[in-house]
Protein backbone atom coordinates (compact mmCIF):
# COMPACT_ATOMS: atom_id res chain seq x y z
CA UNK A 1 0.00 0.00 0.00
CA UNK A 2 1.52 3.50 -0.96
CA UNK A 3 1.62 5.98 1.64
CA UNK A 4 0.52 9.47 0.36
CA UNK A 5 1.30 12.82 2.32
CA UNK A 6 -1.71 15.95 2.01
CA UNK A 7 0.18 17.56 -0.97
CA UNK A 8 0.14 14.72 -3.11
CA UNK A 9 -3.73 14.91 -3.77
CA UNK A 10 -2.99 17.48 -7.06
CA UNK A 11 0.36 15.75 -8.66
CA UNK A 12 -1.62 14.86 -11.56
CA UNK A 13 -3.02 18.35 -11.83
CA UNK A 14 0.73 19.57 -11.14
CA UNK A 15 2.00 17.31 -14.39
CA UNK A 16 -1.31 18.94 -16.64
CA UNK A 17 -0.70 22.20 -15.83
CA UNK A 18 3.36 21.81 -16.55
CA UNK A 19 2.63 20.39 -20.18
CA UNK A 20 0.36 22.63 -21.05
CA UNK A 21 2.62 25.13 -19.99
CA UNK A 22 5.19 23.27 -21.96
CA UNK A 23 2.49 23.29 -25.36
CA UNK A 24 1.95 26.97 -24.99
CA UNK A 25 5.96 27.81 -25.02
CA UNK A 26 6.30 25.60 -28.00
CA UNK A 27 3.25 27.56 -30.03
CA UNK A 28 4.65 30.45 -28.84
CA UNK A 29 8.56 29.88 -30.06
CA UNK A 30 7.14 28.39 -33.56
CA UNK A 31 4.98 31.75 -33.73
CA UNK A 32 7.98 33.50 -32.88
CA UNK A 33 10.24 31.74 -35.60
CA UNK A 34 7.74 32.37 -38.23
CA UNK A 35 7.91 36.19 -37.81
CA UNK A 36 11.81 35.74 -37.68
CA UNK A 37 11.20 34.15 -40.89
CA UNK A 38 8.81 36.53 -42.16
CA UNK A 39 11.41 39.35 -41.57
CA UNK A 40 14.20 37.92 -42.62
CA UNK A 41 12.48 38.32 -46.73
CA UNK A 42 11.82 41.70 -45.78
CA UNK A 43 15.07 42.33 -44.98
CA UNK A 44 16.11 40.15 -47.91
CA UNK A 45 13.86 42.65 -49.82
CA UNK A 46 15.56 46.01 -48.68
CA UNK A 47 19.14 44.67 -49.13
CA UNK A 48 18.16 43.97 -52.74
CA UNK A 49 17.02 47.53 -53.05
CA UNK A 50 20.04 49.06 -51.49
CA UNK A 51 22.29 47.16 -53.82
CA UNK A 52 20.40 48.36 -57.16
CA UNK A 53 21.00 52.27 -55.46
CA UNK A 54 24.34 51.63 -55.32
CA UNK A 55 23.95 50.28 -59.14
CA UNK A 56 21.66 53.41 -59.56
CA UNK A 57 24.22 55.56 -58.16
CA UNK A 58 27.25 54.10 -59.99
CA UNK A 59 25.13 54.92 -63.35
CA UNK A 60 23.99 58.00 -62.33
CA UNK A 61 27.50 59.50 -62.24
CA UNK A 62 28.76 57.48 -65.42
CA UNK A 63 25.76 59.14 -67.35
CA UNK A 64 25.85 62.65 -65.55
CA UNK A 65 30.33 62.86 -65.71
CA UNK A 66 29.19 61.45 -70.23
CA UNK A 67 26.81 64.56 -70.67
CA UNK A 68 29.02 66.91 -68.86
CA UNK A 69 32.21 66.32 -70.55
CA UNK A 70 29.72 66.20 -74.07
CA UNK A 71 28.00 69.87 -73.12
CA UNK A 72 31.82 71.08 -71.66
CA UNK A 73 33.07 70.42 -75.38
CA UNK A 74 30.43 71.84 -77.13
CA UNK A 75 30.11 74.91 -75.42
CA UNK A 76 33.99 75.34 -75.99
CA UNK A 77 33.41 74.22 -79.76
CA UNK A 78 30.63 77.06 -80.60
CA UNK A 79 32.50 79.84 -78.35
CA UNK A 80 33.85 82.46 -80.34
CA UNK A 81 37.64 81.31 -82.22
CA UNK A 82 37.03 77.47 -80.48
CA UNK A 83 35.94 76.23 -83.77
CA UNK A 84 38.89 75.55 -85.19
CA UNK A 85 40.42 73.98 -82.73
CA UNK A 86 38.31 71.36 -81.40
CA UNK A 87 37.44 69.83 -85.17
CA UNK A 88 37.73 66.18 -83.37
CA UNK A 89 35.16 64.53 -82.30
CA UNK A 90 36.78 62.66 -79.37
CA UNK A 91 35.21 64.26 -76.70
CA UNK A 92 31.41 63.98 -77.65
CA UNK A 93 32.23 60.15 -78.76
CA UNK A 94 34.22 59.71 -75.27
CA UNK A 95 30.79 61.68 -73.54
CA UNK A 96 28.38 59.40 -75.46
CA UNK A 97 30.05 56.19 -74.78
CA UNK A 98 30.05 57.07 -70.32
CA UNK A 99 26.21 57.56 -71.20
CA UNK A 100 25.75 54.31 -72.98
CA UNK A 101 27.91 52.56 -69.78
CA UNK A 102 26.03 53.94 -68.03
CA UNK A 103 22.68 53.22 -69.39
CA UNK A 104 23.96 49.44 -69.91
CA UNK A 105 25.06 49.11 -66.41
CA UNK A 106 21.69 50.35 -65.02
CA UNK A 107 19.93 48.24 -67.46
CA UNK A 108 21.62 44.87 -66.10
CA UNK A 109 21.12 46.32 -62.73
CA UNK A 110 17.29 47.12 -63.16
CA UNK A 111 16.86 43.67 -64.98
CA UNK A 112 18.56 41.61 -62.45
CA UNK A 113 17.06 43.19 -59.33
CA UNK A 114 13.68 41.98 -61.02
CA UNK A 115 15.34 38.25 -61.78
CA UNK A 116 16.09 38.06 -57.70
CA UNK A 117 12.70 39.78 -56.81
CA UNK A 118 10.79 37.25 -59.07
CA UNK A 119 12.76 34.93 -57.16
CA UNK A 120 12.13 36.21 -54.23
CA UNK A 121 8.87 36.54 -54.25
CA UNK A 122 8.01 32.45 -54.74
CA UNK A 123 9.55 31.74 -52.46
CA UNK A 124 7.69 33.19 -49.89
CA UNK A 125 5.03 32.13 -51.48
CA UNK A 126 5.80 28.63 -51.18
CA UNK A 127 6.72 29.54 -47.31
CA UNK A 128 3.37 31.44 -47.23
CA UNK A 129 1.38 27.97 -48.97
CA UNK A 130 2.82 25.91 -46.73
CA UNK A 131 1.89 27.58 -43.58
CA UNK A 132 5.58 28.69 -42.51
CA UNK A 133 5.42 32.39 -42.28
CA UNK A 134 2.22 34.47 -42.08
CA UNK A 135 1.09 35.59 -45.39
CA UNK A 136 -0.45 39.09 -43.78
CA UNK A 137 2.64 41.54 -44.13
CA UNK A 138 3.08 43.41 -47.41
CA UNK A 139 5.43 43.02 -49.67
CA UNK A 140 5.49 46.26 -52.13
CA UNK A 141 6.73 47.11 -55.37
CA UNK A 142 10.05 48.68 -54.97
CA UNK A 143 10.00 52.39 -55.16
CA UNK A 144 13.84 52.12 -55.88
CA UNK A 145 12.98 49.92 -59.05
CA UNK A 146 10.99 52.81 -60.21
CA UNK A 147 13.45 55.50 -59.59
CA UNK A 148 15.40 53.67 -61.64
CA UNK A 149 13.72 53.16 -64.31
CA UNK A 150 13.19 56.92 -64.40
CA UNK A 151 16.93 56.99 -64.24
CA UNK A 152 16.87 54.75 -66.87
CA UNK A 153 14.55 56.84 -69.46
CA UNK A 154 16.44 60.28 -68.60
CA UNK A 155 19.61 57.76 -69.70
CA UNK A 156 18.05 57.06 -73.05
CA UNK A 157 16.89 60.66 -73.32
CA UNK A 158 20.05 62.15 -73.28
CA UNK A 159 21.85 59.69 -75.62
CA UNK A 160 19.23 60.18 -77.83
CA UNK A 161 20.04 64.11 -77.87
CA UNK A 162 23.29 63.35 -78.12
CA UNK A 163 23.67 61.26 -81.06
CA UNK A 164 21.26 63.12 -82.83
CA UNK A 165 21.87 66.79 -81.60
CA UNK A 166 18.04 67.14 -81.04
CA UNK A 167 15.81 67.18 -78.30
CA UNK A 168 15.75 68.93 -74.79
CA UNK A 169 19.05 68.34 -73.90
CA UNK A 170 20.93 68.94 -76.77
Amino acid sequence: MSRRSPGDTHAGTGDRDAKASTTDLAARGADLASRRTALSFQRTRMAADRTLMASMRTSLSLIGFGFTIYQFFRYLRESAGAAELLRSEAPRNFGLALVLLGILMLSLAIWRHVAFMLELRAARKTCVDLSLIPGDDKFPVSITLLTAALILMLGLVAVVGMAMRVGPLH
